[in-house]
């Protein structure tokens, strides 16, 4: 297998896809999970290093400015994410394919960067209302963060045909065997 390829997983916030990730992750061992740089302060239970790269908003613009990243982008106000290059080559170094779990334009700058050593995967929510229940559900994010998160979400939306394939979460094992399907016969040419 080229272990330079590339699987690249975005949804609007509340699709499923980390979840969906986690699944593939336990069913291909070719692959590593890419671990995104973020300005935001981390959440309760979330660890530096392991869910994200928690960096300050200063370090983070020292790092844009310094050419580290591979992708980056404000999400929401005074809040950034992005590709850390140290982060592709750490897992190249370990032998390991990519899985990245990102936000819908980082999801098209990773496939313009890799091109076809990337199958870009968008991870649909069965309907609008749907997603506003998981986001709900979630009791992490304010009022405020859910509406921002919708509203966002929204225009990701109309984004799924940028894509190379679309999976619709509405049964979340069905939505994994029809991603390890996909991943299967994109490995396979």
């Amino acid at each position: 297998m080229n272990y330079r390829k590339a699987i690249l997983f975005s949804a609007p916030s509340g699709s499923g896809k980390t979840t969906v990730i986690r699944e593939i992750l336990k069913r291909f061992d070719c692959f590593e999970f890419s671990i995104s740089a973020t300005s935001r302060p981390a959440r309760a239970g979330e660890q530096d290093g392991v869910d994200y790269y928690f960096l300050s908003p200063e370090v983070f613009e020292q790092k844009v400015q310094a050419g580290e990243f591979l992708e980056w982008e404000e999400v929401y106000a005074g809040i950034r994410y992005g590709t850390l290059k140290s982060e592709i080559d750490r897992i190249w170094n370990n032998g390991h394919a990519i899985i990245f779990d990102v936000d819908v334009n980082g999801g098209m700058n990773l496939k313009k960067y890799f091109g076809i050593d990337a199958l870009a995967l968008f991870v649909m929510p069965p309907s609008v209302k749907v997603l506003e229940q998981r986001l709900r559900n979630r009791g992490t994010e304010s009022e405020e963060n859910i509406t921002k998160r919708l509203a966002r979400s929204a225009a990701e939306l109309k984004m799924s045909d940028r894509f190379d394939v679309t999976i619709v979460n509405d049964d979340l094992e069905h939505a994994v065997d029809e991603t390890q399907r996909v991943i299967n016969n994109y490995l396979a040419n």
